[in-house]
């Protein structure tokens, strides 16, 4: 088939088709947001961040607009431990809600809202009345799924409250029914969503991109040590204790783990009970350090018991750097077991330990790991990928019917 025939081939969407998204902070959105304005259908994207912090992301002005009045003081509370665990939950919910109230009050012409899972419920039931479609993006697993897997995590430590709040729990759940469709970013998120009821027809997977432009191989790991890097939320949903367990049970003369990331307040209590010999906890680390230390480093571990698709695990692929990970990660959607790394089950520190083993032992296979993970990176493509296959998204989304 020609490239012409193929571009014809392709699901065509409307050239005027108006776009807009809604976002509490950043997260993968700008991304997208990026890739939307490129292709000239974005509108608007809604965000609860300030514009002096959002400006980096680098969208036209004109095209940003901004609720920070609640979202900003929590963050800021937060950052600074005078948060209390009960005030987080209410600002949390104050920030949707009156988000939601804004964006309706203010939202443009547009055929499409783009809205991230818990904003913009009673926008997006507007704009079906006006004849558009509303999409709900899911960044992780079923909220009622995540809800009674992390329960369970925390109740395992010590930790005496649930992962969600019932009023978000409910909130989400209309968000799912009345949305056109649910957008997801991986496998194992879809199938979440299957197992709480919803059918597989209204879900589409759409895995993230990745920046191959800011993540690249920079130095190399020493042939001396074997060094194991974890990057992300410290906290038991990321299933750090499994993974200080696992650690401990590897044996080599020059082992060190290091653990980028803010320590969250489940942790704390239940670090003094881990083990910690030659662990660093390095904190928040910028783009450009972690880049250089996935790429000095000989595995990157990420023993989640929850997550939708943790984008590190591509960032990490694109240094070089092989991935071990749990299959609560979405990593069957970026990586092959045994291949680019190794896919094991959650909570289980025997197979967490026995993996980083095998590749202490085994340096070529490290290596040939490691050039497996380059090539791979460079298969899933970056954010430009991911934009395609939303233009895709789109266009089968407006074409399967008429506007209401």
């Amino acid at each position: 088939m020609t490239p012409e025939a193929a571009a014809s081939a392709r699901p065509q969407i409307a050239p005027r088709l108006r776009v807009v998204q809604a976002v509490f902070g950043v997260f993968h959105h700008f991304a997208l947001a990026h890739q939307l304005h490129q292709r000239g259908v974005l509108q608007r994207i809604y965000s609860t961040f300030p514009w002096q912090r959002l400006k980096r992301e680098g969208l036209p002005r004109e095209r940003v607009s901004t609720f920070p009045w609640i979202h900003t003081p929590e963050f800021v509370l937060a950052r600074t431990g005078h948060l209390p665990l009960w005030l987080n939950d209410e600002l949390g919910l104050w920030n949707a809600r009156l988000f939601d109230e804004w964006t309706l009050r203010t939202l443009p012409a547009c055929d499409v809202l783009i809205a991230i899972s818990g904003a913009a419920l009673r926008t997006g039931r507007q704009l079906q009345q006006r004849g558009g479609w509303y999409v709900c993006d899911r960044g992780s697993t079923h909220i009622r799924y995540q809800n009674e897997l992390v329960t369970e995590e925390f109740a395992r430590w010590g930790w005496p409250r649930p992962a969600c709040d019932p009023r978000d729990i409910a909130r989400e759940e209309e968000q799912y029914a009345l949305a056109d469709a649910i957008t997801l970013p991986s496998t194992h998120a879809a199938r979440s969503f299957v197992a709480m009821g919803l059918p597989a027809e209204k879900l589409r997977v759409i895995p993230y991109g990745m920046s191959l432009t800011s993540f690249y191989p920079e130095g190399t790991p020493s042939p001396q040590s074997f060094d194991v890097l974890f990057v992300g939320a410290v906290d038991l949903r990321k299933g750090i204790p499994y993974l200080l367990e696992a650690f401990a049970r590897l044996q080599h003369p020059k082992k060190r783990l290091r653990i980028v990331g803010d320590v969250k307040e489940n942790l704390r209590e239940v670090l003094r009970r881990l083990p910690q010999e030659q662990v660093e906890f390095l904190g928040r680390r910028n783009r450009d350090q972690v880049r250089r230390l996935m790429s000095e480093s000989h595995l990157m571990v990420l023993p989640s018991v929850e997550e939708g698709l943790a984008l590190v695990q591509g960032e990490a692929l694109a240094c070089g750097c092989p991935v071990l990970a749990t299959v609560h990660t979405g990593s069957e959607d970026l990586f092959i077991d045994g291949v680019e790394g190794f896919i094991v089950p959650v909570r289980d520190v025997a197979s967490l330990a026995e993996r980083m083993q095998q590749l202490a032992d085994d340096p070529p296979l490290r290596e040939q790991m490691s050039q497996a993970a380059l090539r791979r990176a460079q298969a899933l493509g970056g954010w430009s990928t991911y934009g395609d296959r939303w233009m895709e998204f789109l266009a089968e989304l407006t074409a399967a019917r008429s506007p209401r």
